[in-house]
């Protein structure tokens, strides 16, 4: 079937490169649908979707983005319609995948719009900011594509049009391409930090699959977070074991290596029934171009690779981390089952690993045990969380859920 690329953009400054990207689509095939998010000027030729409908959408006027003589104001309001009719394009199957151009500005509304769209739908973003440091992890949505508008900034010319041309062709690409998220069995969505670290995956994958469940294992580092936290709030899982929370200790301890401020909260929210252990909660993560800050100079450190390095947390911050998960694990509206190993809660924690710190883990314990309040489930496990044992317990909490009826095996 041909498939229907919405094309976005300031059709006021970039009517041509714009007009181009949508001829290249349309020669390979594909069909295109057109957005305005202009303010001041008009495009050479109406666009399917007008800079009018778009402000109205963000319950504004291209007047009163006009009137406000502030761009960030006006743009705001392009971008909170824009979002709002991409969402709603695609919801009514109108649209296939999404393009859009822009500078700063553009691609700060380019954000918002993929993040309108779920997962699975073709996000391409053409930017001169792309992969810059000053877009902020949490304005990614999971699956979003980006490339570089180089020489783009003022015109057509042979240089933009090789990065153009190669958006036009991903984009249609993909979304002929693309196998839609359609579960044939019911999926237990599993967070981890690879599988050298943590290894409870290799000990639990199979004996999930004999129950009749697929499994998405995600690497939560970030981005494998952010979209373990978007197929949840899609309502994806029948169950999860989000038992990595290295994504959560560095958001509180202020590391970019984050995955936005709801990590541990779209399973609970939707109410699909989690299984949570605190693995790698006692790290917290920088990039390997960092230096490590001051106050992390004097702890036990690991270098993972040449992208990553670790610093344990201290006892006091392990705390820290215990309550936050309590807490949201707290306003979950589904069953949720804690599991604690007291011997260890990643590889190099372990006796003579550079994270072993039997007092800091003992304080994460103790606090696991207070601020763990029913409903919500705790069990102090007499193991490592890379033992059998381990999986073993994980595996008991999601059987008994499954003879309840919580959890189904079928779909």
């Amino acid at each position: 079937m041909t498939k229907t690329i919405l094309v976005i953009g300031t059709y006021d400054t970039k009517d041509e490169e714009l007009h181009y990207v949508a001829d290249r689509i349309e020669a390979m095939g594909g069909k295109t649908v057109s957005m305005d998010v202009s303010v001041l000027g008009d495009p050479s030729k109406p666009t399917d979707v007008s800079k009018h409908q778009v402000a109205q959408a963000g319950g504004s006027s291209i007047q009163a983005a006009i009137d406000s003589r502030e761009e960030n104001i006006a743009m705001q309001i392009m971008a909170q319609g824009a979002a709002k009719l991409t969402a709603q394009m695609h919801a009514e199957g109108r649209m296939d995948g999404m393009i859009v151009l822009g500078g700063t500005m553009g691609t700060d509304l380019a954000l918002d719009c993929a993040q309108a769209l779920p997962m699975g739908v073709p996000k391409y973003v053409v930017s001169t900011v792309s992969f810059s440091p000053i877009i902020p992890t949490e304005r990614l949505s999971p699956d979003i594509q980006m490339i570089l508008w180089a020489g783009g900034l003022f015109g057509l010319n042979s240089v933009c049009k090789s990065s153009l041309s190669q958006a036009a062709g991903a984009v249609l690409g993909a979304a002929m391409a693309v196998e839609k998220l359609e579960k044939k069995r019911p999926v237990i969505g599993m967070t981890s930090l690879g599988s050298s670290c943590l290894k409870y995956m290799k000990l639990l994958r199979d004996p999930l699959l004999e129950r009749g469940f697929e499994v998405a294992v995600f690497h939560a580092t970030g981005m494998g977070g952010m979209a373990f936290e978007a197929l949840a709030r899609q309502g994806y899982f029948a169950a999860v074991m989000d038992f990595s929370q290295q994504e959560l200790s560095n958001l509180i301890g202020g590391s970019v290596v984050h995955s936005g401020a709801d990590r541990l909260t779209g399973a609970g929210a939707m109410g699909i029934p989690q299984i949570v252990a605190p693995g790698c909660a006692d790290l917290i993560d920088f990039a390997g171009w960092q230096k490590i800050p001051a106050a992390y100079a004097d702890r036990p450190f690991h270098a993972h690779n040449r992208l990553i390095k670790s610093a344990a947390l201290s006892g006091e911050e392990r705390r820290g981390v215990a309550r936050e998960m309590a807490q949201r694990l707290a306003g979950g509206k589904g069953p949720a089952h804690v599991l604690m190993p007291i011997q260890g809660i990643e590889e190099w924690d372990k006796e003579g690993g550079p994270a072993h710190d039997p007092e800091a883990l003992a304080a994460m314990v103790d606090e696991m045990t207070k601020a763990v309040q029913a409903p919500v489930g705790l069990s102090l496990l007499d193991c490592h969380i890379n033992d059998q044992a381990f999986a073993d317990a994980a595996l008991a909490v999601l059987d008994a859920w499954i003879t309840e009826g919580i959890v189904k095996t079928t779909l």
